[in-house]
């Protein structure tokens, strides 16, 4: 018996240190925070919603130039970088037979050399289109294949994004796109969506489509297999009516604002359809006008005082002993 005793009286003076506990808590939060509210009215404004992705810096199309023949470089014409345009010859080069030929002769003296340069000509290899020169993958003297890239055009830089299945119903071919790069990223490029794959993928159990960007224009620095982060314009809008996201409440019915009555201290609870948003702000396509005076309530935190230990209100309180001797020889 006095063993249970001893137990119920241990649970009873826990449950009360727990109550009392939460009750100097509430306590305190109550006296740090408080509620403020001020009174805005719309602004006008433009304003774009973004659907946000990355993508990489690819050729829109990647040409590798491979020779006709087996045989040996003599030449090579471009450099990385280089814009080359339709029917420029990009590199010579000799046949096997040619290459055995042209060993022989040179053997033999210049005189004979220069002779069978003359009376057998190299092959040239052609760009087949205009672009520019992305890789240089042999050097003049180096033993090719008829399968080996001389060289790699492309006729353009452009970005592939890939986008969520979730937000491709909000891109169409001909929006407006921000293109900015992960290795430069105080360099911003205006692009045109130009294409949205027919087929997707499917990355990490996520389904993607991917997105083709055409930049307005191909700054320098721009390297294909960069990584590329891409905001293409959903919507945008000149003259909208703007409000401040924190303004607008949600509910099951939808969205709405509180409105100050000039005569009433009670807010009028107004609802709202909304149009494009960007960052804090958001456009309100009806439901208020340009004057109207909405209620913004935020919760304003305090500090507490400096006394305030913030610790347990059930633990000693230790003091410094510094300060009890200032305090004395005061």
């Amino acid at each position: 018996m006095l063993k249970n005793r001893k137990r119920k009286l241990y649970f009873a003076l826990l449950a009360l240190i727990v109550i009392t506990g939460i009750f100097i808590s509430t306590g305190r939060n109550e006296k740090s925070s408080k509620k403020n509210t001020r009174v805005i009215t719309p602004t006008a404004g433009s304003i774009q919603s973004f659907i946000s992705t990355t993508g990489v810096v690819e050729p829109q199309n990647r040409l590798e130039i491979k020779p006709p023949i087996n045989g040996r470089i003599d030449e090579i014409k471009v450099s990385e970088g280089d814009k080359v345009k339709t029917g420029d010859v990009l590199a010579s080069m000799s046949s096997t037979e040619r290459a055995a030929l042209l060993d022989a002769a040179r053997a033999q003296g210049k005189q004979s050399l220069e002779y069978w340069q003359e009376v057998y000509k190299p092959t040239p290899l052609i760009a087949p289109i205009d672009g520019e020169i992305i890789v240089r993958a042999v050097e003049p003297g180096q033993t090719v294949t008829s399968s080996d890239a001389v060289v790699v055009l492309s006729d353009r830089l452009i970005v592939k994004a890939n986008v969520d299945e979730v937000d491709i119903g909000g891109v169409k071919v001909g929006q407006k796109a921000i293109i900015g790069l992960d290795a430069y990223p105080e360099i911003e490029v205006n692009g045109t969506v130009d294409h949205i794959s027919y087929e997707s993928t499917l990355i990490n159990n996520v389904t993607i489509y991917e997105v083709e960007i055409l930049p307005d224009e191909i700054p320098k620095v721009f390297r294909s297999g960069m990584s590329a982060n891409v905001d293409i314009v959903e919507k945008s809008k000149d003259n909208a009516l703007i409000v401040p996201r924190q303004a607008v409440q949600q509910d099951e019915k939808g969205s709405f604002v509180y409105i100050k009555q000039d005569k009433s201290k009670e807010p009028l609870k107004r609802r709202v359809e909304l149009g494009a948003s960007s960052g804090e702000r958001v456009e309100v396509v009806s439901g208020i006008g340009k004057d109207a005076k909405i209620l913004i309530t935020t919760q304003k935190y305090l500090s507490l005082p400096d006394d305030s230990s913030g610790g347990s209100p059930f633990m000693p309180d230790f003091k410094d002993d510094d300060k009890d001797k200032k305090k004395k020889e005061k």
